[in-house]
């Protein structure tokens, strides 16, 4: 379909490197039929004067003879809305603005001062240290402009993501031409001498305020200032897990990905696996093919490029179509062309006739990286394309000023170009900062919860009452989108009523199976892949489940969408989406009947480490207090909650008041008054670890020892605040004293983590190293029981007892029995102390 030859080679930027134009999949027609495309495109343009003056294309922007062809037709639909010179004025304007924004994206990297009149950078106005992803910016240029060409085209406004984010400068150049921004972006970056230089001197500025927070609204990356930005886009391969589960039915979703990342995550060809019309919005994938990682080619370039990808995503269940990813118009085309034909498939499950999966349109944009500019389509191109530094390489210079000649508008062109894309108030559509996806605000109403009576003999497990709870708080809130990551066994960790309610989601739905084709549980053996599901599903209801020991590979996915919140936070743009709970069940100490790999508490022990005002991390005790905290992490918006919660019945020690007091608090003293003479001081964090602390203090009152025993269900409450919205989340000094006064010295915390990492976080309660002791996980295990486990990681009640004997000058074996001090000194039966 294309007019272009696989061995064509043309030169741009200042010429002296010639690079392959390689579009093999396009080219392999049969040579009539290419002709054919050929007369045809050059019959409409002797018969359509505007159309022929914009296929003539601009700078770099080029229109091959497949592209005009199909641009013509969509013309004609494009028509329906405008004047047909108009559409022909707007795809001229987005050919400037494709060329402004690049010769824009190459002086971010390389200089601290533009002129709008198109004069040389000087040796002077060189930045001393360039610095930028160059190539991947300048192919991102067309593809952006593209989509807002799309948008001007139809008066619709969509959504956008983007894979790439350290291809961020052509997205900040883009949005300060078009004035597209935050308004603390507008205040700095107008379409002026002083703007624009502003902007390319604060591009990797490194400038710091005095609390040490970037001193300009700009970044190596997406942040909360990118206008619309969605994700960082920092850690690859996330945009491909999450693009399919994010809009809603009436929205649409463009979602920019690359080949790169293509390599870093498995699971981006599972998209129409979870598709459906009933719950989605139209999704549009288009990859940006240029071939290239950081030092080589990408392993799909390697494999066959174009030609191999449009088979893979066939195979795959997608429907691929190619364009020339250097042309804005061939990006506009492909939005509206990709999103029609979702468009059909969601009208045909409509009316009965669709059988999944829905074949997803999937765009590839074949470019060299670094189109436009000297160094494309080589390893040069993925940072700094020049090769030299052109402030101190006079060669350097020369070229990059020649190369960016050839991408310069003139100011009254780019001027009007502008305006003409500008029409979103004749439209009365929001400016692109203001997609549907960027503006949630989500609520969640509240439910009958299953408390339950305190003190009972009867235990319960924990993982049930929130299987129950889900399932009610979901009915309560019918408006909200369901999804629930499941990357292990919802059943064997206690989610039977969800399971049940909410299903698999499949294709083709076994037969006495909790499946169905809408389904709301992602189920994937991939963790990535289904925590982003919920991560993604910022308009509804979210819940995570998984073993504790396999959930850290979601790390990654949840501390980027951890830190871009608290940058929206910050911006004065507080996320509104509801808070996500990542419940990691069958854990450490409950899954013993597995070997070591099964048994590791890495994923809370991080999360503890991360900011404490976004990144929650909880250890209900029993029941009610995991109802307590499941109901609190649904009353707050854009956090991640790890709540770690037991499977097995435990007994309820806690009534719903205690219980939702502990949630607030995230502290409870359960034993004790607080009296000057109760000098020793037990805190459990865990349920396991409350029952052995609980056994212990039996035996302290039994020897009348005073004592106090405190439950710790969110450590991070009681961490070193780093920064203002940290000590808002903090307990105060004041109310530690209170639940720790300074007469309780000896202090004894047992922990479901490893000693050292819940150390660091209960740094503002010790009270040093003789007088205060840490009990935990340390990597002790095998094919034990809890109690094995309890036992080999040294945290019994035995050893409790032992180790605030020794913390309080007496002998270790004061309240212990000589074969319970043999065991403790492994020296005896272990099972005395069961």
């Amino acid at each position: 379909m294309s007019t272009i030859p696989a061995d064509r080679t043309e030169e741009v930027g200042d010429g002296s490197r010639p690079f392959p134009y390689r579009h093999e999949a396009r080219a392999s027609l049969p040579m009539h039929e290419m002709h054919r495309v050929a007369a045809a495109a050059a019959s409409a343009r002797l018969r359509d004067e505007d159309f022929a003056r914009w296929a003539e294309g601009f700078g770099a922007v080029r229109h091959d003879d497949e592209t005009q062809l199909r641009v013509r037709r969509l013309s004609h639909e494009a028509a329906l809305e405008h004047e047909r010179a108009d559409v022909w004025r707007l795809f001229s304007a987005a050919d400037r603005l494709a060329s402004a924004a690049m010769w824009l994206v190459v002086h971010m990297s390389y200089a601290r001062r533009v002129r709008l009149d198109g004069e040389p950078v000087q040796a002077g106005d060189f930045k001393k240290t360039p610095e930028g992803h160059v190539g991947g910016s300048l192919n991102m240029v067309p593809a952006y402009v593209g989509y807002l060409l799309a948008n001007a085209l139809s008066g619709r406004t969509r959504s956008w993501l983007m894979g790439q984010g350290h291809s961020v400068a052509a997205i900040e150049a883009v949005n300060a031409l078009i004035g597209n921004l935050h308004p603390e972006q507008a205040a700095r970056y107008d379409v002026s001498d002083a703007g624009l230089s502003r902007l390319c001197t604060d591009f990797y500025s490194y400038s710091i305020d005095a609390n040490g927070e970037p001193g300009a609204p700009l970044g190596s990356h997406v942040n909360a200032h990118t206008a619309g930005g969605l994700i960082e886009g920092g850690y690859l391969g996330f945009a491909e897990l999450q693009y399919v589960h994010m809009p809603m039915p009436g929205e649409t979703l463009v979602a920019f990905l690359s080949d790169g990342s293509f390599e870093e995550q498995r699971g981006a060809d599972w998209a129409p696996r979870w598709w459906r019309a009933s719950d989605s919005g139209l999704v549009v994938p288009v990859m940006i093919l240029n071939g290239r990682r950081i030092e080589q080619r990408s392993s799909m370039e390697q494999e066959g490029g174009v030609a191999w990808f449009s088979d893979h995503l066939r195979l795959n269940g997608f429907d691929p179509i190619v364009i020339d990813g250097t042309d804005p118009a061939a990006f506009a085309w492909a939005i509206l062309e990709t999103e029609a034909r979702l468009a059909a498939c969601a009208a045909a499950a409509e009316a009965g006739s669709l059988e999944y999966p829905a074949a997803l349109h999937y765009t590839i944009a074949q470019a060299p990286k670094g189109y436009g500019f000297p160094g494309a389509g080589t390893n040069l191109a993925h940072n700094l394309p020049l090769g030299a530094n052109p402030a101190i390489d006079e060669q350097a210079q020369a070229r990059f000023n020649q190369a960016a000649r050839k991408l310069w508008v003139p100011p009254e062109e780019l001027s009007q170009s502008l305006r003409r894309l500008s029409n979103h108030e004749s439209q009365r559509r929001p400016l692109e900062r203001d997609h549907p996806l960027a503006v949630r605000d989500v609520r969640c109403e509240p439910a009958q919860l299953p408390w339950s009576d305190a003190g009972s003999e009867s235990a319960r497990s924990p993982m049930s009452a929130l299987d129950q709870a889900f399932v009610t708080l979901a009915q309560a809130n019918p408006t909200l989108r369901v999804r629930i990551g499941n990357p292990d066994e919802l059943r064997s960790n206690g989610m039977v009523r969800t399971l049940e309610h909410f299903r698999h989601r499949v294709v083709a739905a076994e037969v006495n199976v909790p499946e169905a084709v809408d389904g709301a549980v992602i189920t994937a053996l991939n963790e990535e892949a289904v925590v982003c599901a919920a991560l993604a599903n910022k308009a509804g209801l979210n819940l995570v489940v998984s073993y504790e020991a396999f959930a850290v590979k979601m790390l990654g996915a949840m501390r980027q969408e951890l830190h871009f919140a608290r940058g929206q936070a910050r911006a004065g743009r507080p996320p509104r989406w509801l808070s996500v709970p990542i419940v990691v069940s069958s854990h450490t100490w409950e899954n013993g009947k597995n070997e070591l790999s099964h048994q590791d508490p890495t994923l809370c022990e991080a999360w503890m480490a991360e900011p404490p005002d976004r990144a929650r991390v909880l250890f209900p005790v029993d029941s009610n207090s995991t109802l307590a905290c499941m109901d609190a992490c649904y009353r707050t918006h854009g956090e991640i909650w790890v709540m770690v919660v037991p499977k097995r019945p435990v007994p309820d020690v806690l009534d719903e008041a205690q219980s939702r007091q502990l949630a607030s608090r995230g502290l409870l003293r359960l034993v004790g008054s607080g009296a000057p003479e109760e000098k020793l001081l037990l805190v459990a964090v865990g349920s396991y670890q409350l029952a052995e602390v609980l056994r212990a203090s039996k035996r302290l009152a039994q020897h009348a020892v005073a004592h106090a025993v405190v439950v710790v269900v969110e450590p991070g409450r009681l961490k070193s605040p780093h920064d203002s919205a940290q000590a808002a989340a903090t307990r105060t000094d004041e109310d530690l004293a209170e639940t720790f006064p300074g007469h309780s010295e000896a202090r004894i915390v047992v922990s479901h983590t490893r000693p050292e990492s819940i150390t660091g976080v209960l740094r503002r309660i010790d009270t040093g190293t003789r007088r205060t002791s840490y009990l935990g996980f340390i990597n002790r295990g095998g094919t034990l029981d809890t109690f094995g486990m309890l036992f080999a990681n040294r945290c019994t009640w035995a050893h409790v007892l032992a180790r605030a004997a020794e913390t309080m000058g007496l002998p270790p074996e004061s309240w212990l029995t000589a074969p319970e001090w043999a065991a403790v000194q492994a020296r005896g039966d272990p099972d005395t102390l069961r």
